[in-house]
């Protein structure tokens, strides 16, 4: 009973013997190590944090020999696999009869509470720029109608048909402002949630791009077929989806590559929930990346790197994902930007 309460945890526990051997790690562990039980089980923590921070070792040995628990921040922990991760660790022995029979080892990566806080931020901040920026709208919507308005009564009045040109270029203009403002409101419509296949939409937005773009940029897919239904309304991550995909698109300057890859995360926090799995779709492209000092402010409304661009499109599709209970990540490099997708599958 209790290894299927450890099982469900967030936090990664390990189970160390008086030989600093691992004899239990929990599926947290498994995520935060990059390996399975099968394969760790029994290796000594020497073994199993060789190339980590020497200090890991030192407090597991310090616990073991004092009994005294310990905590230490910001330790770096290398994985099996080629990466980092900073973790905050909490060790503890287990007393039996006055002895020390195991030690407990507590993993809390600081990098998720770190994205947690920094994502918490963004919302408020983005919130807050797009209550302000519908605000604008509102205030622009009526007198532009009135414009529009007086426009078509000039028109009918107007007995010259040249005249007519310039009541029909402000008619226009006014449709063309009017549109943007529609855009900028957003859409008020909740979502229609049915069971679907994340593929289907991005099988869908890939076919738009295609006729979109020619052959010139080259869309891949890397797709986990394994990956179950979620649900969510397929027009709005169709538009979401898309908005990214065009986003990178522009990025390229004649030709290039966009990659489409989809794969599950488990134990993942979204909005203050906890999900035992989620889908993380990401949208890769090799063009000319995202300024730094852009990189903070892309999903601001009306934000844009382009002199042609509104700067609506990722603050829609992450007002389309917010509604679904997701979140988007954005990393940038030259050569190299991803956008992340995290949509909830199953909630613990």
């Amino acid at each position: 009973m209790h290894r299927r309460l450890l099982d469900n945890l967030n936090t990664a526990v390990l189970l160390f013997d008086t030989d600093l051997t691992l004899c239990y790690l929990n599926t947290a562990a498994e995520i935060l190590l990059a390996d399975s039980a099968r394969q760790l089980l029994g290796i000594s923590a020497e073994q199993l944090f060789k190339s980590s921070d020497a200090a890991f070792i030192s407090n597991l040995t310090h616990c073991r020999d004092a009994a005294e628990p310990l905590i230490d921040y910001a330790l770096e922990l290398k994985r099996v696999v080629n990466h980092s991760v900073f973790v905050n660790v909490s060790v503890t022995p287990f007393d039996s009869e006055k002895f020390v029979s195991e030690i407990i080892v507590e993993l809390l990566p600081i990098d998720n509470r770190f994205r947690m806080s920094q994502e918490e931020h963004r919302h408020a901040q983005q919130n807050t720029a797009r209550l302000m920026v519908r605000s604008l709208a509102h205030e622009i919507k009526n007198p532009l109608g009135g414009l529009r308005g007086a426009a078509q009564l000039l028109d009918l009045e107007l007995p010259n048909a040249q005249f007519k040109e310039y009541t029909q270029v402000i008619i226009a203009e006014s449709d063309r402002l009017q549109g943007l403002v529609d855009r900028m409101l957003g859409s008020n419509e909740l979502p229609n949630k049915q069971p679907l296949n994340i593929h289907e939409v991005l099988e869908r937005v890939r076919w738009l791009v295609k006729t979109e773009t020619g052959e010139n940029i080259k869309i891949h897919c890397d797709y986990d077929p394994s990956i179950p239904e979620l649900l969510g309304d397929k027009n709005q991550l169709i538009q979401a989806v898309l908005n990214i995909v065009r986003n990178a698109v522009q990025a390229i300057s004649e030709q290039g590559n966009i990659r489409l890859k989809t794969r599950i995360c488990r134990h993942v926090t979204l909005e203050r929930k906890h999900y035992k799995l989620a889908l993380r779709c990401e949208i890769i492209d090799d063009g000319v990346g995202i300024a730094p000092d852009m990189l903070n402010k892309i999903f601001y409304p009306m934000i844009t790197g382009r002199a042609e661009g509104t700067g609506l499109g990722l603050s829609i599709s992450q007002a389309l994902i917010a509604q679904h209970s997701g979140a988007i990540e954005c990393s940038s490099e030259l050569g190299r930007t991803v956008f992340a997708i995290i949509l909830p599958l199953s909630l613990v």
